[in-house]
């Protein structure tokens, strides 16, 4: 009977010298609740932010793939206006090279009936340079092609679809930048939910503390690319 009494005195003993060495290596205990509350929180909002964050990249990636494809078509267009505003100018110049030869020869019928069939856009210079008296007047501009009053419509447009290919081509490269972006944030938000979800496996309370601190970090990184990164 003494034996038994013995016995189970140790083992009692035992038991209390074991709650005493966890209480002593438990310093997390009490911080143990507000841990839990803050990796629930950061699993939560970090998975929301995370599948925004594609949402958006998948968005900027088709605003970049639109005006890619509006920049080529404005390009295109670009190229046959300017290819036929030149053969206009090859027009005009051919006709009004016969019209010089017939006049310079005397050939009034035939000078008429080429200034009859100038082009419209093509007359207010012609206009204008005959009004300087060029075959009388040595300080005449040359030709009507240098006259301010010839204007090339297709070569305008032309010049004006380019400049917007431009524009557009850079509208696309700064949404396939922003579309980047919000990829490497979702990366940011995916290594959070990583870590916060492994930080409670770690029965070290500093480690585990430093893995929750760390997510924190990144978390609210990613948090202020979402708030400052353009929307669509």
């Amino acid at each position: 009977m003494e034996e038994m009494v013995s016995e189970e005195a140790a083992v009692a003993a035992d038991d209390t010298h074991g709650a005493g060495d966890l209480k002593e290596t438990d310093h997390g205990g009490k911080w143990e609740p507000l841990i839990d509350t803050l990796i629930v929180f950061i699993l939560a909002v970090a998975s929301v932010a995370a599948a925004w964050s594609g949402y958006q990249s998948a968005r900027w990636s088709g605003v970049q793939s639109a005006s890619w494809v509006q920049a080529s078509s404005a390009r295109v267009e670009s190229s046959e206006n300017y290819t036929y505003g030149h053969q206009l100018m090859l027009a005009d110049l051919d006709t009004f090279t016969n019209y010089v030869d017939a006049y310079l020869t005397s050939n009034t019928a035939v000078a008429d009936f080429y200034e009859t069939h100038f082009r419209s856009d093509f007359l207010p210079a012609f206009d204008a340079w005959i009004a300087t008296d060029p075959f009388n007047n040595p300080g005449a501009p040359i030709n009507p092609f240098v006259m301010p009053e010839y204007l090339q419509p297709e070569l305008q447009r032309s010049a004006e679809l380019a400049t917007q290919a431009d524009a557009l081509f850079s509208k696309g490269e700064d949404a396939n930048q922003t579309s980047d972006d919000y990829v490497l944030n979702t990366v940011f938000l995916a290594s959070v939910l990583f870590f916060t979800a492994f930080a409670p496996r770690v029965k070290w309370f500093p480690a585990r503390l430093g893995l929750v601190i760390f997510a924190v970090g990144m978390f609210s990184l990613g948090l202020y690319h979402i708030a400052t990164y353009p929307i669509h």
